[in-house]
């Protein structure tokens, strides 16, 4: 195999994944981890791929961060998700509803189905999807507005949320790695929110569809078996069965 050929199958398999180890690609392609190891020097110098610690991930598309984007993307996935995540509600529930798109969803489905729950939420757009909606009580956890995110975050929304106690919190994420089980953020403040949710719920659930397998956020604000259940489209069935190995449930 040339070495044009070669790296063009490591990048193809980085793109496929999102994420690569160097004893993984030298396995794979019958080669030396030293050949791979110069292989993803040469890729991540050619900005192909990003370095880390005993592999590479894909490179992050930085615009894929905003919420504006994100509240488009992968619609019919989403919806997919919230319906499950429906399911898991029972009316009086006092509910946390994260800073994620598939919460936007979720929340519509709540307005729509007449279930009398109370939402807490930082995020804006839930606040408007449920602000006709008479047998919902809403509580915003207040904050320091952030535009990028359409939410609210800082100190006083995580003081906030340390006085609540959720039945239920669902929970939103920029990228999951199913071969390490770290759950993460890009947003340091929205990490620290995020786990003060966690720790004052009964019942956690991770919201995700199968494309977040393949990013990779910059903060870990928690593992797979902190949840519950991970609630997700099912369209990658490799990863499904790493996050059951790592012994977190998949709904």
């Amino acid at each position: 195999m040339f070495p044009e050929e070669r790296r063009a199958s490591i990048q193809a398999m980085i793109d496929e994944v999102g994420r690569v180890t160097v004893s993984d690609v030298a396995q794979r392609l019958g080669i030396t981890e030293d050949l791979v190891r110069r292989d993803l020097k040469q890729l991540a110098d050619e900005g192909r791929c990003q370095r880390v610690w005993g592999g590479a991930t894909r490179v992050e598309n930085v615009s894929e961060r905003a919420m504006s984007a994100r509240l488009t993307r992968e619609a019919p996935e989403k919806l997919a998700i919230a319906r499950k995540a429906l399911a898991l509600l029972v009316p009086s529930q006092t509910v946390y509803l994260d800073m994620s798109s598939t919460c936007v969803h979720l929340a519509g489905l709540i307005r729509d189905a007449g279930l009398e729950l109370t939402v807490v939420t930082p995020m804006v757009d839930v606040l408007a999807t449920l602000m006709d909606a008479e047998h919902v009580t809403t509580l915003c956890c207040g904050g320091t507005l952030r535009p990028q995110m359409r939410g609210l975050l800082g100190s006083l929304a995580t003081e906030t949320l340390s006085h609540f106690r959720f039945d239920v919190a669902l929970m939103g994420a920029y990228g999951v790695d199913a071969e390490t089980g770290e759950v993460s953020t890009f947003d340091a403040e929205d990490g620290l929110l995020k786990q003060c949710a966690m720790g004052r719920a009964s019942k956690t659930y991770l919201l995700c569809e199968s494309r977040k397998f393949s990013a990779f956020g910059s903060w870990r604000y928690a593992d797979l078996p902190d949840f519950d259940a991970l609630v997700t489209d099912g369209a990658n069935e490799w990863a499904c069965e790493r996050v059951r190995a790592l012994g977190c449930d998949v709904l």
